[in-house]
């Protein structure tokens, strides 16, 4: 590839101060009693009655006369208290809140010190708060007031009432949620409590701007936006940001960003950053891909397939998000974020199917098809991250379409070129309540890739095409650097309705992966 800059035309930068514009509700605890509470909606958990009894059971701290009137209104509307079943009643005669929204937990205990019970919790406390959202005051009722209980809550209540309206023309009418605060109703003296409140609070939020990131449209995120999405994203942090611009990339070798986004008006950047605490327990490399936008380059989509390619920079806001909520939690781990971003477009300038590239660090590709160039950014910034010697590094990119046939939208794959790290990886997505399945990258898919020309193909014959693309990753992989791949092309844009906690759009997917490895790291439970 040609070592020179190509011509530019008019970009289209994006109007940065569009970003990070949701906020999440203020999520308090307070001792105040559940029929007395100063709010316009009360979420109440129910369960199946048992035996011959139909209808529902309400918690038993619930006054007498209260849990009756609610058992008895909910019976007569056939509620049953199966799992996320939602039942809205009228506060009046029963509690201070004009509006009690039940919902419902199964009959299994969702026990919070389980990962299976913490996200039961939290998407049935989703699917209330999403239940209640014209609601400016919500107030929780638990059945458990422990510190797990309150954060796997009060992080389900939160991420429910997320909703993306910062495109919505002046005059249209009003659809923003209007809910401001969610008040868990525990002992607001127990400091435990209090810090697994706060823990939620700064996970939301992080998963918020990222589902902000991804719900953005091209129009409004370039490149260079991202680069300004990690500084804002940071702001009143220890983090710092280093951002590559084109020029930078060309002489710094960059051979897969500067093919991707040569073909855009708005240029390509490598975006880099670092918290790096005092006496940092270990070092991990988290890396996101981040096309802002992929049209396919001159191996066109179809029209069809390009409605949420909005969304394929979803790696790189995942990145941004858990940087920044990690070191807002103080997390004492060194952590290095690398964002290589680019847009994929066709045009006089864009790389063609037969181009050889060099990737940094010299290692050559034959580039046949120019819609799997999500691999070609990721091994620039996979090469950069690997000199850093970190103790593990990370990817996540909406990389292939074949990780949606395989495992539908809602799981996500999980690849490594070491067997303890790709469990421990699947581990950390239980607990932190994201869907991921572990698969192998066999010896077979790698020679698929053989060139006659190049160090190696960006494809392979089409079978097994993720499993493929992650042999494609791992041969930038150093000798002796534990790496695993997150392949989230299916959960991170949910195209269907919204369930539990997750809305329509972007869901904020490996945000809360990311933290959990941190936090395990911290530990010193990783392999």
């Amino acid at each position: 590839m040609p070592r020179t800059k190509p011509a530019k035309t008019a970009a289209t930068t994006p109007d940065t101060a569009m970003l990070f514009v949701t906020s999440a509700p203020s999520l308090t605890v307070s001792s105040a009693k559940p029929v007395s509470a100063a709010v316009d909606a009360l979420v109440i958990p129910v369960r199946p009655a048992k035996g011959r009894r139909s209808g529902v059971v309400a918690p038993a701290h619930l006054p007498a006369a209260a849990r009756r009137k609610v058992e008895q209104a909910a019976a007569a509307l056939g509620a049953t208290g199966k799992v996320n079943e939602i039942t809205t009643l009228p506060g009046t005669g029963v509690a201070r809140a004009g509006q009690l929204v039940l919902v419902g937990l199964g009959t299994a205990n969702p026990d919070t010190t389980t990962e299976a019970g913490a996200e039961q919790l939290r998407r049935a406390t989703g699917a209330a708060t999403r239940a209640a959202i014209r609601s400016r005051r919500i107030a929780i009722v638990l059945e458990d007031t422990d510190a797990d209980s309150v954060e796997a809550v009060g992080l389900g209540a939160l991420l429910g009432a997320y909703a993306f309206t910062a495109f919505r023309g002046a005059g249209t009418p009003n659809t923003a949620p209007t809910v401001r605060t969610i008040s868990l109703l525990a002992d607001s003296r127990d400091a435990q409590v209090k810090d697994a409140a706060t823990r939620a609070a700064v996970i939301a939020e992080a998963v918020y701007a990222a589902r902000d990131l991804v719900n953005t449209p091209p129009s409004a995120l370039a490149p260079e936006g991202i680069a300004q999405a990690a500084k804002d994203a940071v702001s009143g942090t220890s983090v710092t940001v280093e951002v590559l611009d084109e020029e930078d990339l060309i002489v710094g070798g960059y051979g897969g960003i500067t093919a991707v986004g040569q073909g855009s008006a708005n240029p390509p950047r490598l975006v880099t950053m670092r918290y790096e605490p005092d006496d940092a327990l270990a070092h991990l490399a988290f890396v996101g891909k981040g096309i802002t936008f992929d049209s396919g380059g001159l191996s066109l989509k179809p029209p069809k397939s390009m409605e949420t390619m909005k969304c394929d920079m979803s790696g790189a806001a995942a990145v941004i998000a858990a940087v920044s909520a990690i070191a807002r939690l103080q997390l004492p781990i060194a952590v290095t974020g690398w964002l290589p971003t680019a847009e994929n477009m066709p045009s006089g300038h864009a790389q063609r199917p037969g181009d050889v590239i060099t990737i940094y660090g010299g290692r050559t590709v034959e580039v046949l098809n120019t819609d799997a160039e999500g691999r070609l950014v990721l091994a620039d910034a996979l090469v950069r991250a690997a000199e850093e010697s970190p103790d593990l590094i990370v990817d996540a990119a909406t990389l292939t379409g074949a990780a949606v046939v395989a495992l539908g939208d809602r799981t996500s794959g999980i690849m490594a070129n070491d067997d303890d790290v790709r469990v421990a990886v699947w581990e950390a997505s239980q607990r932190s309540g994201e869907t991921m399945w572990h698969l192998p990258i066999p010896e077979e898919s790698r020679a698929t890739l053989d060139s006659a020309i190049a160090d190696i193909k960006n494809i392979g014959d089409g079978k097994g095409g993720m499993l493929s693309a992650a042999a494609f990753l791992r041969d930038f992989i150093p000798s002796g650097v534990r790496w695993a791949h997150l392949d989230i092309a299916g959960p991170a844009f949910n195209e269907g309705g919204p369930f539990g906690y997750t809305p329509k759009g972007g869901t904020g997917a490996a945000v809360r992966t990311f933290i959990q490895l941190a936090v395990d790291a911290a530990e010193g439970t990783l392999p």
